[in-house]
């Protein structure tokens, strides 16, 4: 540590955050550990993103910027295995990690675990480094359990989380929702907790000519909604197309831009309700699109629908802001404090299909969307630019590294 720039070990144990979002455990939290790395290390930081390597032929060091690389650990089969699997090697994963560190004459000032995997072997480094251990579980057990919607979280997940809250230095929580869980099913104390939200690439998400959007897509004219995002249950991608029926004066279209990846036959089902419904051809699903190539989509659309019943922040409708394109959403994450009710969109307390299609409705309503509207749309969001999120994540390891270093000085 020099000048406050500080040396970063990020452990992201079962997702590779140069994966594609959207395919197996690939999704939030993995953008969001590679844009961070990235906004830090432009900050002079220096950061090494841990991660289980999953193949043969994945080089050990993947260079992701100036002072911010990727590092592949062995542990176990390089395959991509079950997250419960994984949870066997994370002891192992530490020790090759301490491993790496001794051969390459490494030293950190923070080691940051995101899921509640990482933060098993991130348990192992805080000790043997004598450094801070910050934590941020991205999703909780407890959370998911008591939604309803799939299957249930072990009950290890859940006896980890609880460890892995009680011994860890300090908790990132990307919104209040997520702090008042960890108060209320882990006892963490409020101090403990520091709410930073997730960011959004403005460089990539920004607002485009939406003619040219659809021509590059192959996309007609006509009113365009957008859903983007894993293909699962707790989306509530059915609730949005039992909704189209009840949209009468506009006649929308809706895109699906996502897979069902670990959830096979999702998106079959939702095929199968869009035929019985008589909108087979109102419906369609684009499959696996690249991350870069998003903003085209949003840009496309008119609206941007997002009724999921759980998300731990909600990326995806703060790229469509980006990119100036109006959402309407659930209040999942922490949506209820980003949306500008009537402005930039509207947020529901749930997803019954007749108020999503009362707002979606409104929006289609509105004016044809014009430079002026995308930029004060856009501009709503432009706090959450990744800069300012490394920023608040800095702040929160330094408080951290000083009182490590007042304690040695006792």
């Amino acid at each position: 540590m020099s000048d406050d720039h500080y040396k970063i070990a990020i452990l992201s144990v079962h997702s590779s955050p140069l994966g594609q979002p959207g395919v197996g455990d690939t999704g939030g939290m993995s953008i969001y550990i590679r844009e961070l790395a990235r906004a830090l290390a432009t900050q002079g930081h220096s950061v090494d993103i841990y991660t289980r390597v999953q193949d043969r032929v994945t080089p050990e060091i993947i260079e992701l910027a100036p002072n911010a690389r990727q590092i592949h650990i062995q542990a176990g089969e390089p395959a991509d295995i079950d997250k419960l699997l994984i949870y066997n090697h994370a002891p192992d994963f530490a020790c090759r990690v301490e491993n790496f560190r001794k051969q390459h004459d490494l030293h950190y000032d923070v080691v940051y675990s995101n899921y509640w995997i990482s933060g098993i072997a991130g348990e192992y480094l805080q000790v043997w480094w004598g450094i801070p251990h910050v934590v941020m579980f991205h999703t909780l057990g407890f959370v998911k359990n008591s939604i309803g919607i799939g299957e249930d979280e072990p009950d290890l997940r859940l006896e980890e989380e609880k460890q892995i809250a009680g011994y860890c230095d300090h908790i990132i929580a990307a919104t209040a929702k997520e702090k008042a869980a960890l108060k209320l099913y882990y006892a963490v104390p409020d101090g403990k907790i520091s709410v930073i939200p997730c960011g959004v690439n403005l460089d990539l998400f920004q607002p485009g000519d939406k003619r040219a959007a659809r021509q590059k897509l192959g996309l007609g004219d006509g009113k365009l909604m957008l859903f983007v995002g894993r293909v699962e249950r707790l989306k509530g991608i059915d609730k949005l197309i039992q909704s189209i029926p009840y949209i009468q004066n506009t006649r929308p279209r809706l895109l699906i831009v996502g897979e069902d990846g670990n959830r096979p036959g999702e998106i079959r089902k939702l095929k199968t309700l869009a035929d019985n419904l008589g909108l087979a051809d109102r419906v369609n699903f684009t499959g696996l699109v690249e991350y870069e190539k998003l903003p085209d989509y949003y840009n496309a659309a008119d609206v941007f629908v997002f009724p999921s019943y759980y998300e731990s922040f909600g990326l995806a409708p703060l790229e469509s802001l980006a990119c100036g394109t109006p959402v309407v959403v659930t209040s999942v994450g922490d949506l209820i404090n980003i949306v500008r009710e009537g402005e930039t969109g509207y947020v529901l307390s749930d997803n019954e299909p007749q108020r999503l299609a009362e707002k979606i409705e409104l929006v289609l309503k509105e004016r044809t969307a014009d430079e002026e509207r995308q930029r004060a749309v856009r501009s709503s969001i432009l706090r959450f630019g990744w800069q300012n999120i490394a920023s608040s994540v800095v702040e929160e390891f330094k408080k951290l590294v000083e009182r490590k270093v007042k304690s040695y000085k006792l």
